[in-house]
């Protein structure tokens, strides 16, 4: 039986009569450009991430590029951030005109590791940025501590939904940074139809701000107070979220328990390390992340029996070679080094069957002679 890294067509098909006709309302009333459904799932991703304000964006890196500007962040400037993430997370540090800095990873969670961000801490940086790697929210009030006051940009675009207990108290993903940003690309827990993205922040400031970067600058037609972006989230992607958004929980809860599955499968494989989850964390596992040995051979002996499987991410940030001005070597994020040397995600969509499952675990075991 093969079994996909994702089917989308298999959740697709689970609402296609509300999300087409969410999307054809847009059709009908011929309104593509912000309007109602962008200001209706603005309203709801500020509920869902207990924020005062959102702001939906054109994708998720674009969310990163108008929260690195809304800080003041630019030439002259640095960021902090994790060296262990998408390129988006340390590419639009680079577009912004801001120098990237990054830090190693804690080993257990892959997220940035506080105690590291406080040795590169300079006069010149502009903004934290820790990513909630896999779905699970990284340490923000750790890192905030060591930021002492500035700007901690949390980059939760597989985290939609996750949430932290931060002094006793559940924080969802996004609500105690300065500012949240989210992606919904297709494979997302919450993903559009296409590109989008949204910021949130608590700091009416800030969300005025953001407001302007997304719209060309400008708060009133014609009139530009600063340069921006055409970044916009397209109606016929919000209807579509709407339609999707009063799932997110179930298919959420969904991926904890095959999630769980998968682990309690492996207790007795030693050679494979599971992913750890914090005891204050609930993660929303936008991938199943596992570390093996001889990944290579692995990776092959999945393709063999026909189980997706992808590897994020193969290269660190700071070794990439668009980043060579940088002059990082090899050695100087060493766990994150080892991260992306050993690890491969397994499909974890909600979707999956129990059969489909058992496919994936037969595989897994049988390469470790299980």
């Amino acid at each position: 039986m093969s079994v996909p890294l994702l089917d989308l067509r298999a959740q697709h098909a689970t609402i296609r009569d509300e999300v087409v006709a969410s999307i054809m309302k847009v059709v009908d009333d011929q309104a593509f450009i912000l309007g109602k459904p962008v200001a209706d799932l603005e309203a709801e991703v500020a509920k869902l991430s207990n924020s005062k304000y959102a702001v939906g964006c054109a994708s998720g890196t674009d969310a990163l590029l108008i929260a690195y500007r809304a800080v003041g962040a630019g030439a002259g400037s640095e960021i902090i951030t994790s060296p262990f993430t998408f390129f988006a997370t340390g590419g639009a540090i680079h577009n912004v005109g801001a120098r990237p800095v990054f830090v190693d990873i804690e080993p257990r969670t892959f997220n940035i590791s506080p105690e590291a961000i406080g040795a590169a801490i300079t006069s010149k940086t502009k903004a934290i940025v820790p990513v909630d790697l896999f779905g699970q929210v990284a340490a923000v009030e750790e890192v905030a501590k060591v930021a002492k006051g500035i700007p901690v940009i949390e980059d939760a675009a597989q985290s939609i939904g996750a949430r932290r207990k931060i002094d006793g108290t559940w924080r969802m993903a996004g609500e105690a940074a300065t500012i949240g940003t989210f992606s919904f690309f297709p494979s997302k827990n919450l993903g559009g139809y296409g590109d989008g993205g949204a910021v949130v922040t608590q700091d009416e400031g800030l969300y005025n701000e953001l407001m302007r970067l997304r719209t060309h600058g400008s708060t009133k037609t014609y009139f530009h107070e600063i340069v921006g972006y055409n970044s916009r989230l397209d109606a016929l992607q919000a209807a579509a979220l709407l339609a999707k958004l009063p799932h997110l929980a179930a298919w959420s809860a969904k991926r904890r328990a095959n999630a769980a599955f998968y682990t309690q499968a492996f207790a007795d494989v030693a050679e494979v390390t599971t992913p750890y989850t914090e005891p204050v964390s609930e993660s929303i596992f936008n991938q199943y992340t596992i570390r093996v040995p001889r990944r290579d051979e692995f990776k092959a002996h999945l393709a063999s029996k026909g189980i997706g499987h992808s590897v994020y991410y193969p290269l660190c940030l700071h070794l990439q070679p668009c980043f060579a001005y940088l002059g990082y070597t090899e050695g100087q994020c060493p766990e994150a080094e080892r991260a992306s040397a050993e690890v491969v995600s397994l499909p974890i969509y909600p979707e999956l069957t129990p059969a489909q499952l058992d496919e994936v675990v037969s595989a897994v075991r049988g390469f470790f002679g299980k």
